[in-house]
């Protein structure tokens, strides 16, 4: 294990300051190199490291997501308002919709089994996501009207909505039926959420105003209560939903609230664990990747994953419609959108192991999301976001 692991800090390393110096994203090579030590072409990673994987990529996903939390403020989701809300389903109904309708057309698969594909495909990546919003806020991009954080804020929730999609449609494939209460999960798994997190992260402020410790032990101490929190998720599944990882947001973002000078200060220390955490979070996804399924995909699930990347499109449109953003803003918003990585990677495979009969093709079109859309959008997002959004400049002056 400690022989792949070094092998994926110096080859992810590597190729991602490669892809970095000829103007491509460095996750773009970080993905590479999971995908030739994977076990799909050099297969030189440990068995141990991989059955393990879904774990590390969580811990990652922890350390960028609290890290998020204390970027934002309160005041900044009241500016957002209602385009955040809406910006957390709207745009994944739609693509949705876009796969029920062409999937059945492309594979002759059944209606039922295009929704489970549908909400396998429709999840954007915060992986991908929240730290290139983050790296935009640093450099004063969109602030006038808050474009990266009202980006942060539904990709945050988009996840929570299309996983409890995906368990209705998947149990409504295997013989279940879809419940009204299956539905009413969403919004009480995000209102829990944030509630617990809020609370979590107000008590955190106290205790560190009253005991005086070093901030390394306080990042020790909220990445366990973090560990804690995805923990709660699952054991309350079976009577309060919750989502443990906007919890962790909601924490970050109340300590930024009550203890804004913590705040700026872990806020670094944080940026550094991500800058270790982002290798082992982008190298891990692409060893999940299978290329003989993508291999075997063909043009017909390329068409697919860019058909329903145009109903996405016309999902952020339109959840933008009331908001005061520019033309510009809402089409960097809707590149914003496009990267799909980690939420692929974790549920993809599950329909094969439930036995379904299209399990072998939703699992081809979740790798086949990955290896479009994560380069695309990552790249696309830091080629336009200095043309498109607003400057530090046009707000100083």
């Amino acid at each position: 294990m400690l022989t792949s692991i070094a092998l994926i800090f110096l080859t992810g390393m590597c190729l991602g300051a490669v892809f970095k110096r000829i103007g491509l994203p460095s996750l773009v090579g970080m993905i590479l190199t999971g995908i030739l030590l994977g076990p799909s072409v050099l297969d030189v990673l440990d068995e141990s490291l991989l059955a393990v994987s879904t774990d590390l990529r969580q811990v990652a996903l922890v350390i960028i997501l609290f890290r998020a939390g204390l970027s934002l403020s309160v005041e900044d989701l009241k500016k957002i308002g209602l385009p955040a809300v809406l910006m957390s389903f709207v745009p994944a109904v739609l693509e949705i919709i876009g796969i029920v309708l062409l999937a059945p057309l492309l594979f002759g698969i059944s209606v039922v089994d295009a929704a489970v594909m549908g909400a396998v495909v429709a999840a954007v990546s915060p992986a991908v996501v929240v730290p290139a919003m983050l790296h935009i806020m640093e450099q004063g991009y969109g602030q006038k009207r808050r474009v990266p954080q009202l980006v942060l804020a539904g990709a945050s929730m988009d996840d929570v909505f299309v996983i409890v999609l995906f368990s209705s449609f998947l149990a409504l494939s295997l013989g279940g039926e879809i419940t009204v209460s299956g539905f009413l999960e969403v919004p009480v798994a995000i209102v829990t959420g944030v509630v617990v997190g809020a609370l979590s992260g107000w008590l955190l402020q106290k205790v560190y105003r009253s005991f005086h410790m070093r901030d390394t032990a306080k990042i020790m101490m909220l990445l366990s209560v973090s560990f804690l929190l995805l923990e709660a998720e699952t054991l309350f599944s079976g009577f309060l939903p919750m989502s443990g990882l906007l919890a962790i947001m909601a924490m970050g973002l109340a300590l930024n609230q009550f203890y804004p000078e913590l705040a700026a200060r872990l806020s670094g220390k944080y940026n550094k664990l991500w800058a270790a955490a982002q290798i082992l979070l982008f190298v891990l996804v692409g060893a999940s990747v299978d290329v003989a399924y993508a291999l075997q995909a063909g043009e017909a699930v390329i068409v697919l994953i860019l058909g329903a990347l145009v109903f996405r499109v016309a999902g952020v449109l339109l959840s933008l419609w009331p908001s005061s953003l520019n033309k510009k803003e809402k089409m960097f918003a809707a590149i914003s959108y496009m990267p799909k990585a980690t939420v692929q990677a974790a549920i993809g495979a599950v329909p094969l192991s439930e036995g379904l009969a299209s399990g072998q093709l939703i699992l081809t079109a979740a790798v086949a999301a990955i290896l479009l859309t994560a380069p695309l959008g990552s790249f696309l997002i830091e080629k336009t976001y200095k043309k498109l959004l607003d400057s530090p400049k046009d707000i100083t002056g």
